[in-house]
């Protein structure tokens, strides 16, 4: 048995369609079979609400008198992007204000807009002799603007993998505060209510489809950027009218170490015209399954520790290697349903009508890594292979006198079997000289948690390691733990011209 899709708008016409959300589907299938379900259910309804961070609208200001040619712009101090045409912008809901930096960006903009607050417009121009003006200041409203049109190049994620950190320091992502250890673990989407979780051949969802986005009727465009559905983790372009949008179902936030982002609704009607889409459609958060990744490697190939299902983290606990770790997610779920509850009022109600697609999507698409043509640094490249070090059980007045020679103001510090043990700074050893008596012997001053790089290591990443522990150099340790050379803040001073000096 087939369903059309005239068959479909028929009867919501005639006031005659079952309309249910993803979230009920499961439970009807498991009642009617899937034969059944094919009979009784015409539409099914999905939401989801979360951190979109690839969103932003196009924007067009209309003209001023004498007209400019606006070629840099910005919306409360946010820089839009101006190279589109002379009055027409699109501003990032991740760019960031050039005064309040992480606390306001394109996403407070754009929220503002929706509020019905006032924006200030600021705009600069060479001046030619079609448009004269060079500067203009104004303050304008959503309603002041020609078009305010949302075109997100990513929302929708069909699964987010779940995020835990094995460090031993806290890590602040777009996963949100991974604390140490593997104390916590975050996630992201809403499973059984996800769009693509609810299509994932991308039969029923592609170019054409409409959609609710932010709160208004809307369109999918076609596969997001970074689609990458041969993996689960499909994408969508989504497009909708700004000045039809509800705060209700957007909003701006800031993530702490991350920056700016865009929390976004979505939601999908899916018609079902047949037995895989009646099976597609009872997907269950058991059957949604994730890794857990390890955010504390600094790499586009973070290690899995393991895989759990949404049903799992939903729970609050997870279990992991013998231990229960607490699970928070990142999007809300409460808000997923009340998305996917509005759809199908507005299937009902005929304001949103269930389409096929006009283009499909690939869903066997993976997406590529950036091709680099230009390797960057390496900790190799740049380190000190002459590392002056110390052993543990050496004098403080030995560490005294290899630190007076004034080339270096690290020693590592080396144990019994030539591994590093420790580190003693210029610091350590004059407290220590201070205060006689109290301390003799290098291992009762020396710091035992030593932070290391390897010579493998990309540079940014160890300056990074510099920056988050205010520390100016790195052992730099083979695979044994042997010490190999240092990273100081002279090397990459030299590297970088002195920039990264301060």
């Amino acid at each position: 048995m087939e369903k059309t899709i005239s068959l479909i708008r028929e009867r919501i016409r005639d006031g005659n369609a079952r309309v249910v959300t993803a979230e009920e589907m499961p439970a009807i299938v498991a009642e009617l079979g899937e034969e059944g379900a094919l009979r009784e259910v015409d539409v099914v309804t999905t939401g989801t609400f979360g951190a979109m961070c690839s969103s932003g609208a196009f924007l067009n200001f209309g003209h001023a008198d004498p007209p400019i040619r606006m070629e840099r712009i910005w919306l409360n101090d946010v820089e839009a992007y101006g190279g589109i045409a002379a009055v027409d912008a699109y501003i990032g809901a991740t760019q960031e204000s050039t005064t309040r930096e992480k606390n306001y960006g394109g996403a407070h903009v754009i929220e503002d807009f929706i509020s019905g607050k006032t924006v200030e417009l600021r705009a600069i121009s060479r001046g030619t002799d079609c448009y004269p003006r060079r500067t203009i200041t104004t303050e304008i409203l959503l309603e002041n603007l020609n078009q305010a049109i949302m075109v997100n190049p990513r929302n929708g994620y069909q699964r987010y993998n779940a995020a835990i950190n094995m460090t031993d320091r806290s890590l602040f992502t777009y996963m949100g505060m991974l604390l140490p250890n593997g104390a916590n673990i975050t996630y992201s989407g809403s499973g059984i209510l996800n769009p693509l979780s609810n299509d994932p051949r991308l039969r029923r969802i592609g170019g054409g489809v409409p959609a609710f986005l932010g709160g208004a009727p809307g369109m999918v465009i076609g596969e997001g950027t970074q689609h990458s559905p041969a993996g689960g983790f499909g994408t969508l372009m989504v497009t909708a009218d700004m000045k039809a949008m509800s705060r209700d179902f957007l909003r701006a936030a800031t993530m702490t170490g991350y920056g700016v982002t865009l929390y976004m609704g979505l939601g999908i009607p899916i018609p079902v015209l047949d037995i895989e889409t009646v099976r597609d459609t009872a997907v269950r958060d058991e059957d949604i399954l994730v890794d857990i990744m390890d955010y504390g490697v600094p790499s586009r190939s973070r290690p899995s520790l393991g895989k759990v299902s949404y049903a799992e983290l939903k729970s609050g606990f997870v279990h992991l290697n013998g231990e229960e770790v607490r699970t928070s997610s990142l999007s809300s779920f409460r808000k997923a349903r009340e998305i996917a509850l509005t759809v199908k009022k507005w299937v009902e109600q005929g304001l949103l009508e269930p389409a096929l697609p006009t283009r499909g999507i690939d869903p066997d698409k993976t997406a590529m890594p950036i091709r680099e043509t230009v390797q960057g640094p390496r900790v190799l490249d740049i380190m000190d292979r002459n590392a002056i070090s110390i052993g543990q059980d050496e004098e403080i007045r030995t560490a005294a006198r290899k630190l007076l020679k004034g080339e270096t103001n690290h020693l590592p510090v080396i144990g019994e079997t030539g591994r590093l043990v420790g580190i003693v700074t210029t610091y350590d050893v004059s407290k220590a000289v201070a205060n006689p008596g109290k301390a003799s012997m290098v291992r009762d001053i020396m710091k035992k948690k030593v932070v290391t790089t390897t010579p493998d290591e990309p540079v940014d990443i160890a300056v990074r390691k510099l920056e988050k522990h205010n520390i100016s150099a790195l052992p730099v340790v083979d695979k044994e733990n042997h010490v190999i050379g240092i990273l100081t803040a002279m090397n990459l001073g030299k590297l970088f011209g002195g920039r990264w000096l301060k």
